[in-house]
């Protein structure tokens, strides 16, 4: 091989699991992965390397990773026979929490690394190389993963397009609430320098990025370093993106309530390309179930910060997490849980019956709720926030609303889109606005998504086109 040939490309097959700050980190070692002539594909049969990105937050996520790992172990296993090589490798949170067990029960896997690691991937891959065995690596260095980062080849999206894109901006939680591993397996709060952050913000909207959804495990904790030498909060930061060219949409996840400060509100009053769409988790409406969570809110300051969001921004929607059952929760604070959401109203949410995660307090408190109370108190609350996301979107028929175009339709001829609420949008329009924001007005409202008709169409033909989504 002379000096100008590149390097044989192989393929890469890189599985995400749960949460966006895990699609993000997947790009991310994508990029670091790319000067060793490694190339993202669609399928695991028969790549170079597969890399189990994993998420601790849902239940029994531990098995299915085995489940998953001994089905890869099949196309190791025919790749070798046919003289190749695949390195098989856990990554994230499960790769943190228990990377020993992973390498006792399937010493197949070449390379175990945990969330801060993966900057690290070129020297693991040659010592997996050189070595045979395992290469675990689960420490938590001084050094941020960050100060190691490539700038990145290609944005962390969630659409078919660049267009949208995530921008991890904080990571860690110092809150320990008693049923979360976060604090076990991201380690402790860690805000990124303004300045690395406006980089890459800049990046992305230079290739072709609309919207940038910020991450962090607690994102607006974020007190980034500027360079001289003060603190930014995620209001300050927000201010700051919006005035880059050709971004046109801001939004930010997961929020803890009791660090949404004056200033962050403030920026949704202030800041047009902050979206009117807010995640923020509550977990429960009874004060005692949220001391026994550890949550640093109550309900009532939870509603009271509610109340001064939508004083600044009228027009804000509002998503949440809501975890039913946990230890010791009585009747009473289901009803406390199931009256916030009648009285505040959510467009959208997450919830879930608790389950027991090894390691935290909450697995190991008394009063464990039996599943058949958990499964009918969960239900009951599913029924009430599906209708209220219903409700919502059949509230939206009839508004003009700006969309981003980030994909193909399931159709011909369709385009799909998020609204500014992030409701799934299908339209009949031209693939040339595909990355681009149109006005769209809303002709109907389904349970998960919109219909739509581009607002130029509708002047043009003087009657509104219904759409199927």
């Amino acid at each position: 091989m002379n000096g100008n040939e590149r390097p044989l490309a192989k393929k890469l097959y890189i599985r995400t699991f749960g949460c966006q700050m895990n699609v993000y980190d997947s790009a991310r070692m994508a990029d670091v992965l790319a000067p060793l002539g490694y190339v993202p594909v669609d399928q695991p049969d028969d790549a170079d390397m597969v890399i189990l990105n994993t998420c601790h937050i849902r239940e029994k996520a531990a098995e299915k990773v085995f489940s998953d790992l001994g089905r890869l172990r099949a196309f190791k296993q025919r790749k070798a026979s046919e003289g190749g090589t695949m390195v098989l490798a856990v990554a994230g949170c499960v790769a943190q929490a228990e990377g020993a067990e992973i390498v006792r029960r399937a010493p197949y896997v070449d390379m175990v690394f945990g969330p801060q690691a993966y900057h690290r991937l070129p020297e693991m891959v040659a010592r997996a190389a050189r070595a045979g065995g395992a290469v675990l690596d689960t420490d938590f260095p001084e050094e941020s993963k960050f100060d190691h980062m490539v700038a990145p080849e290609r944005p962390a999206t969630p659409g078919a397009d660049a267009s949208s894109a995530f921008l991890t901006i904080q990571e860690g939680c110092d809150k320990f609430c008693t049923y979360c591993v976060v604090p076990y397996t991201r380690g402790a709060e860690y805000s990124r320098p303004v300045a690395d952050v406006l980089a890459e913000a800049r990046r992305l909207c230079a290739r072709g990025a609309r919207e940038i959804t910020l991450l962090g495990q607690n994102v607006n904790c974020y007190h980034g370093r500027a360079v001289d030498g003060r603190e930014w909060g995620l209001g300050r930061l927000v201010r700051e993106l919006a005035e880059i060219e050709g971004l046109s949409r801001i939004r930010y996840t997961t929020s803890y309530p009791a660090d949404v400060d004056d200033d962050l509100i403030a920026a949704h009053r202030d800041v047009p390309q902050l979206m009117p769409y807010l995640h923020l988790p509550v977990q429960s409406g009874s004060d005692r179930i949220l001391k026994a969570m550890n949550r640093r809110h109550g309900a009532d300051a939870y509603r009271a910060l509610v109340e001064k969001l939508r004083a600044a921004r009228p027009d804000l929607a509002l998503s949440s997490d809501f975890i039913v059952g946990f230890p010791g929760e009585s009747d009473r604070d289901f009803e406390d849980t199931y009256r916030l959401v009648e009285e505040i109203g959510f467009v959208q949410a997450y919830s879930f019956k608790y389950s027991p995660r090894p390691g935290t307090p909450a697995a190991d408190m008394a009063m464990q709720v039996e599943e058949p109370v958990k499964g009918a108190r969960l239900t009951r609350l599913q029924d009430l926030l599906n209708a209220q996301q219903r409700r919502f979107n059949a509230d939206c028929v009839g508004r003009r609303m700006d969309i981003l175009f980030d994909r193909l339709g399931k159709r011909a001829g369709q385009l799909a889109g998020r609204s500014p609420y992030m409701q799934p949008v299908i339209v009949d329009a031209s693939k040339s606005l595909l990355g681009g924001v149109a006005a769209v007005r809303i002709t109907d409202g389904h349970a998960n998504s919109l219909g739509g008709l581009l607002v130029e169409d509708e002047d043009r033909d003087g009657v509104r086109k219904k759409v199927c989504a």
